[in-house]
């Protein structure tokens, strides 16, 4: 019986999306450690300047990231990275995003509008996102096809629900970016 050490493949994934879609949610849903989270209460400052429709009971933000780590195999480790969903603390995204297989686009269907910068980000760096509609109340009311079209992204590119308060729902959406990434790794090199 040989007593050979297994040193897991680390992949680095990018949880991304507008101010409020649910980003340190997810992470702290899957997570199997206590989660780095790097949330401030949002102050008077952010009035007028940070987009509260639809999430005035939010009292805090993230201003750096959050990080988590899920094991899917002994071989396989993903070390997740929530991103900052302010503007002005966008300047951390491109290194959030270095080194990243790919990335989770989290959508809120009742502020699409501020999904478009998280789409453009990825799509310009050439990394494999999928897109979650996180399920806020209301959210799933449109069908995948009708999201697809209003974030006028690629047909090749997962559209999937998700709530990202549930761990399973959150591992889910995991799986099926992995799955996305490896064929789009698959078929750059065929």
């Amino acid at each position: 019986m040989s007593d050979t050490l297994v040193i897991p493949t680390s992949v680095k994934i990018v949880v991304a999306g507008g101010f409020g879609v649910g980003k340190t949610t997810m992470v702290n849903s899957v997570s199997e450690i206590p989660p780095l989270r790097t949330e401030e209460v949002l102050t008077e400052a952010s009035v007028g300047v940070d987009d509260m429709r639809l999430i005035e009971g939010k009292e805090t933000t993230t201003v750096a990231l959050d990080f988590g780590r899920i094991t899917i195999n002994p071989q396989v480790v993903l070390y997740l990275f929530g991103t900052p969903g302010q503007n002005r603390f966008w300047f951390m995204w491109d290194e959030l995003a270095h080194g990243a297989l790919g990335a989770i686009v989290l959508v809120d269907t009742r502020r699409l509008d501020s999904s478009f910068p998280s789409i453009d980000f990825f799509e310009r760096r050439h990394i494999p996102f999928i897109v979650a509609v996180n399920g806020f109340e209301g959210s799933w009311d449109h069908t995948v096809e009708e999201v697809r079209q209003a974030l006028d992204i690629d047909p090749s590119v997962p559209v999937v629900r998700c709530d990202a308060r549930e761990r399973e729902s959150s591992k889910e959406v995991l799986v099926r970016l992995v799955q996305y990434t490896m064929d789009q790794l698959a078929r750059a090199s065929a």
